[in-house]
């Protein structure tokens, strides 16, 4: 295992250990949830594995949120010390937690990481060593000393995970403690202002949390096993809304060896965050209906000019309406590709095919076949820079349709790009009839549309030559306004 050695990924340094696949999925959970010890327990945990030398390797470390850490430097990655090796091996398969003799290890407990009978790991157990004198502190002290022996009985992490909500309960924004009765024995402060909040005004300590609520609202509000996960039952989470004031729980029940012996009961409230995901969603339905709506209207448009093409007689002007229903359509496909993405960038290279595809449809001439193939990557596009760029290739494409392949059965059409921050090449390359005469010295609107953006939008430069085999290549230089993310 000494190509571990000085990692600082724990998935890293999982994947170089001689264990199961299960068993190393079973730590991956146990690193994921065990800052409810940490913080409960005011304690660092640290994760030691094997490396093949005789030695341990610390995998993984989590520190509390609640109280000072004993290790503030990461030591992910690094061997535990020589004279820690004989206690860790004694541990590792053990049931039960241990300490270390040597007088240079206190405050230091540890249990094995046991799945399935698979020893794979040993979880180090060390308190801050400022005493904690109050109350529920000491609750939680003990509550998570037995979540933390429940380890080697592969108890915790729990085998169903728990962390369906968006915004889980922590230790620090409240908890409950519960006894094997399903009463509760203690409450943080904060615990107890979130059910003050939800409208329960007497004292916690000896009451029936699940009586609490019932007490609070009517059984057909509740949600589904709310009774189960508030008498700690089985390991939970929820929330809890009561006259418009919400309540993540999440239970976490506690068992020495096989016997239930009480539960953990965490608890936030998140009425202001559910306010605003609310309003959110509301905010995310109207853009939904807007750019709807906007789509609408460029499909109207798009059928209006098909309309203008049909009832009119003059070719000229026919072929003036058909150029302008292919670029509003251009525009509607762009503006459909940007209204379906999570973010506010446009993945060009998926929208992109698309887009030429239609043009290629309207331009070519009866059953003729035109191929487009593509080359490297443009990566993802800001609008303002989108929008243009797909109106340029879309007048070269079909320029390249409409005078390249006159009269021509078939065609090939390859467009490369180069992609390196801001800086975007793109290349054009058709084996069409070739060149006549320069298009810079043309006067038709979609030529002068290109120049226009290429020029003043990009501040790039765009170039026409004969193809090396015949046809035509267009080279084209950018400066893309903004970064995007490249290929």
């Amino acid at each position: 295992m000494n190509e571990c050695r000085n990692l600082k990924d724990p998935e890293r340094i999982l994947s170089c250990s001689e264990m199961s696949e299960g068993a190393r999925h079973f730590l991956h959970s146990l690193i994921a949830d065990w800052g409810i010890i940490a913080d409960l327990g005011y304690c660092d945990l640290q994760l030691a594995v094997k490396d093949g030398e005789g030695g341990f390797i610390c995998a993984a470390q989590v520190r509390p949120a609640t109280a000072p850490s004993c290790f503030p430097e990461d030591v992910v990655g690094q061997k535990f010390p020589p004279s820690l090796s004989p206690f860790l091996s004694q541990t590792l398969g053990s049931k039960c937690a241990l300490c270390p003799s040597n007088p240079e290890f206190k405050s230091l407990s540890a249990v094995s990481a046991n799945w399935e009978g698979e020893a794979a790991g040993v979880v180090l157990h060390r308190s801050y060593t400022a005493p904690h004198t109050g109350r529920y502190e000491q609750r939680g002290i003990d509550a998570a000393w037995k979540l933390f022996s429940m380890i080697p009985f592969g108890q915790f992490p729990y085998k169903v995970p728990v962390n369906t909500q968006r915004h889980n309960a922590h230790v620090p924004d409240g908890f409950v403690v519960l006894n094997e009765m399903s009463l509760v024995t203690d409450a943080s402060p904060n615990a107890i202002s979130c059910f003050k909040r939800l409208g329960f005004g007497g004292a916690l300590i000896g009451r029936n949390l699940a009586e609490v609520v019932g007490g609070l609202t009517k059984p057909e509000s509740a949600e589904k096993d709310m009774s189960v996960l508030l008498s700690g039952e089985r390991p939970l989470d929820a929330v809890l809304t009561i006259k418009n004031i919400s309540v993540s729980l999440r239970s976490l029940p506690l068992w020495s060896e096989r016997d239930y012996c009480g539960a953990v009961v965490l608890c936030r409230e998140i009425t202001e965050i559910r306010r605003r995901d609310n309003e959110l969603m509301i905010k995310d339905a109207t853009i939904a209906e807007i750019n709807h709506r906007i789509k609408n209207n460029l499909q109207s448009v798009a059928s209006l000019l098909a309309l203008q093409i049909r009832d009119s007689e003059n070719e000229e002007v026919k072929k003036a309406l058909q150029t302008a229903k292919r670029r509003v359509q251009a525009i509607s496909i762009l503006h459909d590709a940007l209204s379906h993405g999570k973010n506010e960038l446009i993945d060009f290279d998926f929208a992109l095919p698309k887009l030429l595809k239609t043009d290629v449809d309207i331009m070519r001439e009866g059953d003729q076949r035109i191929s487009i193939s593509y080359r490297g990557s443009f990566g993802l596009l800001a609008p303002s820079d989108a929008t243009p760029l797909a109106l340029i290739l879309s007048e070269l494409v079909t320029n390249a349709v409409e005078h390249g392949f006159a009269g021509e059965r078939e065609g090939e059409i390859e467009i490369s790009a180069q992609r390196n921050g801001k800086s975007l090449s793109i290349r054009i390359l058709d084996d069409g009839v070739g060149l006549r005469e320069m298009p810079e010295e043309r006067e038709s609107l979609g030529m002068n549309i290109v120049q226009t953006f290429v020029k003043v939008d990009f501040q790039g430069s765009i170039f026409w030559a004969p193809g090396p085999e015949g046809g035509t290549e267009v080279k084209i230089d950018l400066n893309l306004n903004e970064a995007g993310e490249g290929a």
